[in-house]
């Protein structure tokens, strides 16, 4: 992260969980809440990203980030690696629900099966994180949960329409989770980032023209890094945001 990003003092020692935080910009997040001095702990089946990151890290800070690998798309094993992680950690103070798939489909190769396996890592799990955190956040009176959309449902994207149907339904999932929790003094927003320059990204998709095409669009003329939605997501997390709920930041460039 570069030296001019901000400090947050009030994430020192607050237990972070975040999910999909091996790689892209999961890996960003975990990253930028460790140097905060947060107790991060991060979800993935990435396991060798997982370990370089944690390797990394430890180069440059006290208390490195705890790797679970749990496939967030199954639902027992994302119930009983919750149930351990609640157990040593009992207070949850944030939740980053990063974890998604954004693997190409046309309608018509959409199947019942794969309709689901779409639903399950890009929204069905985000929900039952949340169910999850949300009696310790209400325990000690406060809690941040932030879920990654994407403004694909903005624009809106096509060649990924369940993945697109998933990111629209995280913002009202988002709206209704900030209502039922917002006495308890748990926030809830959503972040819609847009194309973000990730080593993914860059390997599979990022050609001369879809580069082109982005920058067309977008008000400002480069590419938005990783780096610069954790920066979002830190701020979300802080007390620096302690009026804010049940809202949708776009971080695109001005694409939206």
């Amino acid at each position: 992260m570069a030296s001019r990003a901000a400090s947050y003092p009030s994430l020192e020692g607050k237990v972070v969980l975040v999910t999909g935080g091996a790689s892209g910009i999961g890996e960003s997040i975990v990253e930028a809440f460790t140097l905060q001095r947060a107790q991060v702990v991060f979800l993935d089946i990435q396991d060798d990203a997982a370990k370089q990151l944690i390797e990394r890290l430890k180069k440059t800070v006290e208390v490195a980030p705890v790797y679970r690998h749990c496939n967030l798309a199954d639902m027992e094993d994302l119930d009983r690696t919750m149930k351990e992680i609640v157990a040593l950690h009992p207070k949850i103070d944030v939740l980053v629900n990063n974890a998604g798939n954004d693997t190409r489909h046309t309608v018509e190769e959409v199947t019942s099966q794969s309709w689901d396996e779409l639903m399950a890592i890009n929204l069905k799990q985000q929900f039952f994180m949340a169910q999850t955190v949300i009696p310790s956040m209400k325990k000690s009176g406060r809690g941040s949960i932030i879920n990654m959309s994407s403004i694909s449902w903005v624009i809106p994207s096509t060649g990924v329409p369940v993945y697109v149907t998933a990111k629209a339904a995280i913002v009202g999932m988002t709206r209704t989770l900030a209502h039922t929790v917002g006495k308890d003094n748990i926030r809830v927003n959503s972040v819609l980032p847009g194309a973000i320059l990730t080593e993914r990204q860059k390997r599979l998709w990022l050609t001369e023209e879809y580069k082109a095409e982005v920058l067309s669009r977008q008000a400002l003329k480069r590419m938005i890094l990783p780096e610069e939605v954790a920066r979002l997501v830190l701020f979300l997390a802080s007390d620096d945001s302690s009026a804010i709920t049940n809202q949708s930041h776009v971080i695109d460039g001005g694409w939206v």
